[in-house]
């Protein structure tokens, strides 16, 4: 890592570079546009009232009779005296829409990796191919703003714990304040709630490791200084999770007084989701291909092919007309997977998957172990009713987890574990290189291994 005055303006040129790539990426903000987003539609509508009635008094609604029967703007966008982290995030994000969620997934996981260790140019690699993650993009067009804040956070709080385990005490605790602060500021619990789930895979790999190398005062103390700094973070946002837990148990999340079902069949499950629900957008087993195989079951539920395409071709060929041709392509079902419906593959890239093949070979230690476990533990559960054994006993007997929907969404803790593991690979690989360079190795056999691993990697 570099350090001092010069460190400094490396990182400063790379956050330039990401702002320039998101707002090259999203160049239709630049002109006044706007993305169209069904579910932000929605909430426009309903929290339309509570918008003016704080225009007009200047005063703070905390309930709307403008969504469903009436309920808490708790999570409407409620305003809370003295928010100093919302302040702070809207400092972080202050580019146009969506260009700032990019931004963030940008500069979030570059901060992780250069806690990792990992040389900038790495990591602005890595911090690319995690924005740039199609299921990170086409949340987007449904209006999942709230699931790309969360997610764009994430990397932060786990750069602050690999900080603390590293031994860098102040720097882990402040980072992973923050980082937990802002995390849960996204209001997005179900996010936050998943990556816990990865905190203790890595819990477990590091003790495992502190256990073997009988490091376990260093272990507990880490451990201490991560669960102040999470209980730092948490108590910022005391008032909006006490309103959120408050309107909790009122919820379809809460304890249902109605015990039969419509049959007059005794309801299985009246405290929280019932598995259905939760367990309706459940990832196909074969499915999972997709993550490297990009459309392997085709593409989203509605897509416009537009007169670019075969099908329209197709038409016209067969004497349609062509505004008759262009309504039939305009919404046409490309998905055949199991769940009810998609707007896109999850595809992180067949290179970065390689990479990430590579570097459990490449890669020693407990990352490797922890960031296996934790894309295993995402894919296993994403399968929802398709691997009913271990969703159930989740669904059962793991607190909370009964509280969230479309499991199929834990596919972010794979999305953020798989570059990770695949920029760790190339580190270790351009290491390799640097220390047999030092050992006088031959200008030749440099080339050739360097010819050799490239060689592997376009390939993949």
């Amino acid at each position: 890592m570099q350090t001092g005055l010069k460190a400094f303006f490396v990182h400063f040129f790379v956050v330039v570079f990401f702002v320039i790539t998101a707002l090259a990426y999203f160049n239709p903000v630049l002109q006044g546009k706007v993305i169209e987003q069904s579910d932000i539609i929605q909430y426009t509508g309903m929290a339309k009232e509570q918008n003016d009635f704080r225009k007009r008094s200047g005063e703070e609604p905390y309930w709307t009779n403008s969504a469903y029967g009436g309920m808490p703007t708790f999570q409407l966008g409620a305003y809370y005296p003295h928010d100093y982290v919302k302040k702070l995030d809207r400092l972080i994000r202050f580019l146009p829409r969506p260009a700032d969620y990019l931004f963030l997934y940008f500069i979030g996981f570059y901060i992780l990796l250069c806690c990792l260790k990992i040389d900038y140019r790495l990591a602005i690699v890595g911090a690319l191919a995690f924005g740039f993650s199609t299921y990170l993009i086409i949340i987007f067009g449904a209006g999942h703003n709230a699931k790309a804040h969360a997610i764009g956070y994430l990397p932060m709080v786990l750069g602050g714990i690999v900080l603390v385990f590293r031994k860098k005490y102040l720097w882990g605790f402040v980072l992973t304040a923050v980082a937990m602060a802002l995390e849960i500021v996204a209001n997005h619990y179900q996010m936050t709630y998943y990556f816990m789930l990865l905190v203790l895979i890595l819990g477990v790999a590091y003790l495992v490791d502190a256990i073997r190398k009988k490091k376990l005062k260093h272990y507990f103390i880490s451990v201490g200084i991560l669960l102040a700094a999470v209980f730092l973070g948490i108590a910022a946002n005391a008032t909006s999770l006490m309103a959120t837990k408050e309107y909790a148990d009122w919820s379809t999340r809460g304890k249902s007084e109605i015990t039969i079902n419509y049959d007059g069949s005794p309801k299985e499950n009246t405290d929280g989701l019932s598995k259905e629900y939760i367990t309706l957008w459940s990832y196909g087993i074969a499915e999972s291909m997709n993550l490297f195989v990009p459309r392997l079951f085709g593409g989203g539920s509605l897509e416009d092919l537009g007169e670019n395409s075969k099908v329209y071709d197709f038409l016209i060929d067969k004497g349609i007309t062509r505004s008759q041709s262009l309504d039939f392509t305009k919404n046409l079902q490309l998905y055949w997977g199991e769940q009810p419906g998609t707007s896109g593959p999850a595809y992180i890239g067949a290179i970065i998957f390689f990479l990430f093949i590579l570097a459990l070979i490449l890669v020693k230690g407990r990352a490797k172990w922890w960031l296996l476990g934790g894309t295993i533990m995402s894919l296993v559960l994403s399968w929802g009713k398709n691997f009913s054994v271990l969703t159930n006993f989740m669904i059962d007997y793991f607190p909370l987890y009964d509280k969230f929907r479309a499991v199929s969404s834990i596919q972010v803790i794979l999305e953020l574990c798989v570059p990770i593991l695949a920029i760790l690979g190339l580190s270790v690989l351009f290491n390799e290189y640097v220390s047999k360079d030092k050992k006088d190795q031959s200008a030749k056999n440099l080339v050739f291994y360097r010819s050799r691993y490239w060689g592997l990697i376009i390939i993949g």
